[in-house]
This record gives structure tokens, C-alpha cells and sequence, in this order.
């Protein structure tokens, strides 16, 4: 059973902003995995980076506790899970809308996974991308990474906007 504590928790730790793109929650992105209210009164949250090695999970565990510590839980307790990975299939639809409104150009479906190894490559497989700005297909990778792991570079050939792209993982 939930309890009012509980939803106001997790509605708490749902509204943190992530710290690389402001834009979205941690809850529209899919980092918030679950907020748990324990029978003590402590706030177990449980979040998943969306890549191992994440320079921003610091600041997210450290955001997190701030603002329910803020709302009254004194006693909150932030774990990492890496399984299941983190995938751009968890972005909401609100976080994709958000990222849309604000020219960013949207992951499509995340690559299946299969079990094994995984194949090492050296070039990256080629995305065809629709600009944010005037949707046109006519545009080109500058940079495998951007700001953020997460993003790549690309300009449209036809009204020469840069956007970046939230790459599928």
C-alpha cells in the first residue's frame, strides 16, 4: 500500500531537475528509478545513471537528498543500480516533448541488447537525424560528443542550425 508520505516523496525526488540538461526531470529522463518510504520514516531512493561513469550522478544523489531533506525527510538514502542499464527508451513522453520544444532532436528507439559480449567498433553507426529547426534529413555529424556523453553535434545542410542530438542507448 502507498502511503501519502510515500507518493509525496517520490513527487519530491520526481521533481529534481537534472543537472546537464535543465530542461528535464530526473523522472522525465528515467533516472529516478524508485522512491521507497521505509516502516523508520527513512527515504530510500534508487536511481540508474544513464551512462556508467556519469560525471552528473554526484550532483543528482546530492540534489536529491538536498530537496527531501529540505521537505522534512531527514533520513534519505540514495543507491546507484546499473541493472537494467539505463536505456533512451525511459525518457517520458513529457521529457520528449520538452526536449522537441527546445531543439533538441529526440533519441529514436534504443538499439536492442543482446547477451554476450559486446562487439567493439570504431566508427559510429550512422543515425539518420530530421533537424529540430526546419525538420530536413539533409544533416551531418560534427561531433560524436557534445556537451554531454549523452549528445552528439550535428548541423542541418539546409538552414545551417547546429542542434544536438540525444544519442539512443
Amino acid at each position: 500500500m502507498v502511503t501519502t508520505l510515500e507518493t509525496s516523496a517520490r513527487e519530491i525526488a520526481a521533481s529534481v531537475m537534472d543537472p546537464e540538461m535543465p530542461l528535464l526531470t530526473l523522472d522525465d529522463l528515467g533516472v529516478l528509478r524508485d522512491v521507497e518510504l521505509r516502516g523508520d520514516g527513512s527515504v530510500l531512493v534508487t536511481i540508474t545513471p544513464t551512462y556508467s561513469g556519469c560525471p552528473a550522478m554526484a550532483t543528482m544523489r546530492d540534489d536529491i537528498e538536498h530537496k527531501l531533506r529540505d521537505n522534512g525527510y531527514s533520513d534519505v538514502e540514495i543507491v546507484t543500480s546499473l541493472t537494467p542499464a539505463w536505456s533512451t527508451d525511459w525518457i517520458s513522453d513529457e521529457g520528449r516533448r520538452k526536449l522537441r520544444e527546445t531543439g533538441y532532436s529526440v533519441p529514436g528507439p534504443a538499439p536492442e541488447r543482446s547477451s554476450g559480449p559486446v562487439p567493439l567498433t570504431l566508427t559510429v553507426k550512422p543515425r539518420e537525424i530530421a533537424c529540430p529547426q526546419c525538420s530536413s534529413m539533409n544533416t551531418i555529424l560534427t561531433s560524436e560528443f557534445g556537451a554531454t556523453l549523452c549528445k552528439a553535434q550535428y548541423r542541418c545542410n539546409d538552414c545551417f542550425e547546429p542542434f544536438d542530438h540525444v544519442k539512443e542507448i
